[in-house]
């Protein structure tokens, strides 16, 4: 067993206010800021140049820990891992043909750990919780944030208390209670289940991991963005599509590339971020189009892409500052348009994608007609998810159906 003596070299200096700037002290249990908003973590990267350098990774952890000095946790036997990150990289020279794109790659996030993305962020913030002493915590979750938080507490001996729709996919349900969670299944969205958490945390005491209302997520997924750096040899691409439900993800690689810049890793060019949506869950599409700093609540919001229904997230204004400051766009494709590109990457390039890696190339397509991206553009895409997670989805696109969670456990509230 590790010693808890032994550092990570985390350089991380301090936590900062979103939106006011405001500071907090690192080594402190925080939520939101004192005004409210999502806190963002600092590090002290002067320092940083001096201690870590672009070929100390030749020797790093072939996963996200890879990066741990760029990371919050300060000792390494605080570190709750199942080997997360280093993703592959996909190009995709079948399906660049169908597009006319020259230059075509997708990151396949759906070889995590529990089958996500989600994996990333959970793997961070469960690793602070261990560190700064937390015991017990609850999520509210479209689905795969739930059984990343169970898989993870699980590891690190913390209580978990997952809230999920009574309509989320079979698999997340059963991977939260195989992993020894306390589910709860309830009538409504993933906002509902966010109600949820907000009105037990006085009387039950957890900590509320909801996505940005604590400031460790964002750590563990900017680790995509450090990846794809590293692996592109330290040029990114000229644009990265990314299914956009709570954004964490986006705003986390927006994060990454400039701190990478200011460690001197990378020059000042950044790929053009483009958002991609569900026509049935749209939010950040909409307030793209409207100029708005913040999106409205999207009403009815109905998706087959679970991770992609979320019709208000809290940090709406972070993803829409990182595809503006990038000159990039927002764009929304239909459950048909996002299964289809599904199964034509499946028959094209064997890969089985969730349906949010789908949209990314549904929505390509669309960019691409419009001559917004030109053929020689480096195109990267994020699939989230593997394919097998969403077996309801590919039943339905195939003309059938299989039970939910809520259909299989009714009495499950």
């Amino acid at each position: 067993m590790q010693s808890k003596d032994i550092s990570t070299a985390s350089a991380v200096s301090h936590l900062e206010c979103s939106r006011t700037g405001e500071r907090f002290e690192a080594g402190q249990i925080h939520d939101l800021s004192a005004a409210g908003w999502p806190l963002l973590v600092r590090y002290d990267i002067k320092r940083l140049r001096q201690n870590w350098d672009r070929d100390s990774l030749q020797n790093a952890p072939r996963s996200m820990w890879r990066y741990a000095p760029l990371l919050p946790v300060r000792l390494t036997n605080d570190i709750v891992s199942l080997q997360e990150g280093f993703t592959p990289l996909h190009r995709l020279e079948r399906l660049a043909e169908r597009v006319e794109c020259d230059d075509l790659w997708l990151k396949d996030e759906g070889v995590n750990p529990t089958g996500t993305f989600k994996a990333r962020g959970l793997s961070c913030a469960i690793s602070m919780c261990r560190e700064l002493g937390i015991r017990k915590v609850a999520i509210p979750t479209a689905g795969n944030a739930g059984g990343a938080l169970a898989a993870y507490a699980a590891v690190a001996g913390i209580d978990a208390y997952v809230f999920m729709p009574r309509d989320v996919p079979l698999a997340n349900f059963l991977e939260a209670k195989s992993f020894g969670a306390n589910v709860t299944l309830i009538d409504g969205l993933i906002t509902d289940c966010g109600k949820r958490v907000a009105d037990g945390k006085a009387s039950e005491n957890w900590f509320d991991i909801s996505t940005l209302k604590e400031p460790y997520r964002i750590e563990g997924k900017k680790t995509m963005g450090l990846e794809a750096a590293e692996q592109f040899g330290w040029t990114l691409p000229d644009a990265i599509f990314y299914p956009t439900g709570g954004g964490v993800g986006m705003i986390g690689m927006w994060k990454a590339f400039a701190e990478l810049e200011q460690l001197g890793w990378i020059g000042a060019k950044r790929p053009k971020m483009i958002s991609v949506q569900a026509e049935g869950c749209q939010p950040i599409v909409r307030a793209f189009q409207q100029n708005a700093e913040f999106s409205e609540f999207w009403q009815g919001a109905a998706t087959i892409a679970s991770g992609l229904r979320v019709p208000k997230a809290l940090g709406d204004f972070l993803t829409l500052r990182a595809v503006r400051e990038s000159s990039g766009t927002a764009v929304a494709v239909s459950d048909i348009e996002m299964m289809d590109a599904c199964e034509e990457l499946a028959t094209r390039e064997g890969l089985f994608v969730a349906p949010e890696g789908g949209a990314c190339i549904a929505a390509l397509k669309k960019l691409r007609q419009s001559g917004f991206l030109s053929m020689s553009d480096r195109i990267l895409i994020y699939n989230t998810g593997s394919g097998y997670k969403y077996m309801e989805a590919w039943a339905l696109h195939y003309g059938s159906s299989l039970p939910t969670a809520g259909d299989v456990f009714p009495e499950l509230r």
